[in-house]
């Protein structure tokens, strides 16, 4: 699988979540499209949406529920496509979308593996593969990036890295949809900084690749632990992502 390979996959499921067309992310001019969640969406797609904008650095696809469409379109009309996923200007669209209740809510970025940058990394500890059935009573706050409770049929395959007998370190995939596994990644914080993240990562990559599946990573743009495993693991910068929802769930999650 080439670099391009990896890039269509993801802008052919990328369409999918939103509902466009593949190509519309490759448009110089802003694209906007009804919003709803389609049959073939990643798993952690859920309703209620408002909006959810995705750019791939050339423009900004918004997927908006009718009610909302004249403030999205005038906002990504407004600033720069890059300036959209910010501060200052992001107040400019929850400012405006609260008084209908709804905030923005997520936002991401997300990286894709480069076949040709990628390559097994090590570490001083003993690292074996494992499956479904080795994540059974695993499902603990410290392994919560690695794996979903919610979703636990659909972590399929992991590595970890062992102390003896002791797990320090979890890297797992989940099969959010048909062409494309997202890895997390936990470790103990006595073992953090020597190397862990970065073997179990770039061993989990390489077998979900070998699956003829794109592995893809999820990030916060201050997780700088988190992009600097991604980037060493051979993941580049791929696409970004701003969803808003009823303020409601905002709230709740803040409790």
């Amino acid at each position: 699988m080439t670099k391009d390979d990896v890039l269509k996959i993801a802008l052919d499921q990328s369409a999918a979540d939103i509902g466009c067309a593949p190509w519309d992310f490759l448009r110089e001019e802003n694209v906007v499209v009804r919003s709803g969640v389609g049959p073939k969406a990643r798993a952690y797609y859920k309703e209620p949406i408002a909006c959810n904008l995705v750019s791939y650095g050339n423009n900004i696809v918004a997927s908006v529920r009718d009610e909302y469409r004249d403030i999205v379109t005038e906002y990504i009309g407004k600033y720069d496509w890059h300036a959209c996923f910010e501060t200052p200007n992001l107040h400019w669209l929850d400012d405006r979308l609260l008084p209908l209740g709804q905030r923005v809510c997520f936002m991401a970025e997300y990286f894709l593996p480069d076949p040709g940058k990628m390559k097994k990394l090590s570490c001083p500890y003993r690292i074996e593969r494992m499956g479904q059935e080795d994540f059974r009573g695993l499902y603990r706050p410290e392994w919560s990036n690695a794996l979903c409770e919610k979703r636990k049929e659909l972590d399929i395959l992991g590595f970890g890295a062992y102390d003896g007998e002791t797990l320090v370190g979890l890297a797992a995939c989940s099969k959010d949809c048909e062409t494309m596994y997202q890895i997390g990644v936990d470790v103990l914080p006595a073992y953090r900084q020597k190397g862990i993240a970065s073997a179990l990562t770039s061993r989990l990559a390489r077998a979900v690749l070998d699956l003829g599946k794109v592995p893809f990573y999820c990030a916060a743009w201050s997780n700088l632990r988190s992009v600097n495993n991604a980037l060493k693991c051979g993941f580049t910068p791929a696409w970004v992502e701003l969803t808003a929802k009823p303020a409601s769930v905002v709230d709740e999650m803040n409790e």
